[in-house]
């Protein structure tokens, strides 16, 4: 079992977050259809912004390559977030024999994801 956590500040994420070249950066096409459907939560834009940061971690490498766009947060059919990986990203994993379990949450200021590969 691996673990990777990551917290963001949401004064300092707010000030990233709007701006189109951050977003096609980081978010994948599916991310962006779910966040512009719901108008850009900053919650929700944040929580998905730390899971792959702590995916990151749980692999052991800062970036190494890996397109940040090819890392998807998504949600299930009860709004639980899962990762579905492409490109690089899921080659790289594939070679970790595991599964993914994501959890993310916030308060008024922070927000916190942590990802748990486990068999």
């Amino acid at each position: 079992m691996t673990i990777g956590s990551y917290i963001i500040e949401l004064d300092r994420f707010k000030k990233l977050a709007p701006k189109p070249r951050f977003l096609a950066k980081y978010y994948s096409p599916q991310e962006m259809k779910f966040l512009m459907e719901k108008h850009f939560p900053l919650y929700s834009t944040a929580e998905m912004f730390a899971a792959k940061f702590a995916f990151l971690k749980a692999m052991g490498i800062s970036s190494n390559g890996l397109k940040m766009n090819e890392i998807s947060v998504l949600t299930d059919y009860s709004g639980a977030y899962y990762i579905s990986l492409s490109g690089k990203a899921k080659k790289a994993f594939s070679l970790k024999r595991c599964r993914i379990g994501v959890s993310c949450s916030h308060t008024k200021n922070i927000v916190q994801a942590i990802v748990i590969f486990y068999e």
